[in-house]
């Protein structure tokens, strides 16, 4: 068998495949319900964070975040429509949760919501470039979209870093718990 290209997902015929592995239509089925899942919990986030911290001199680049996973969710709403696809089960929870982390977060302090969108970012960044090396040609406008969505979410990392999320006081502790949290939530909406 050949080695797949990155930007191609290797073929497998019925012999090849192993017990549960996803077809093509599942997997893709999959991507769509977890970003979707994952581009809702981050409009909360960003929701929770500004309802703490509208008056601040932060709010402005929260917004701008903000306003960008609002174009993403947007996104991934119209694919689950048109592709015919189940949303996580979770939402009701993520819709909590997401805001929890946000305020949370920055009722600690600016630097501290700042280290959450650093963490969180930072597992989006590898999800989602995993998942496009996934993907293949004929997925190629899913790909893009990823592909897109995950340079503007490598942007909120560097915001986060550059606004001193970094120096939050328990940085690594806080890093550490929210990098957890999100992995399971990605693992959890992909099945749910």
């Amino acid at each position: 068998m050949s080695k797949a290209s990155p930007k191609t997902a290797p073929s497998r015929t019925a012999a090849d495949a192993l017990p549960g592995d996803l077809s093509k239509d599942e997997l893709v089925d999959r991507i769509i319900r977890v970003d979707h899942a994952g581009e809702f919990g981050a409009q909360r986030i960003y929701e929770g964070q500004l309802a703490v911290l509208g008056k601040r001199r932060s709010a402005k680049t929260i917004q701008h975040m903000k306003a960008q996973e609002e174009v993403h969710l947007a996104a991934f709403e119209e694919m689950i429509r048109r592709r015919r696809v189940r949303p996580t089960v979770l939402h009701p929870i993520w819709n909590i949760a997401g805001f929890a982390l946000g305020a949370g977060t920055a009722l600690l302090g600016e630097k501290a919501a700042m280290a959450c969108t650093v963490a969180v970012e930072e597992v989006i960044d590898d999800h989602y470039r995993q998942q496009a090396e996934q993907l293949g040609d004929d997925e190629a406008e899913l790909r893009g979209t990823i592909e897109t969505f995950r340079a503007e979410e490598e942007e909120h990392r560097d915001i986060g870093k550059e606004h001193g999320g970094e120096q939050a006081v328990g940085y690594p502790v806080m890093r550490a718990a929210i990098r957890a949290g999100s992995r399971a939530a990605i693992w959890l909406s992909e099945r749910f």
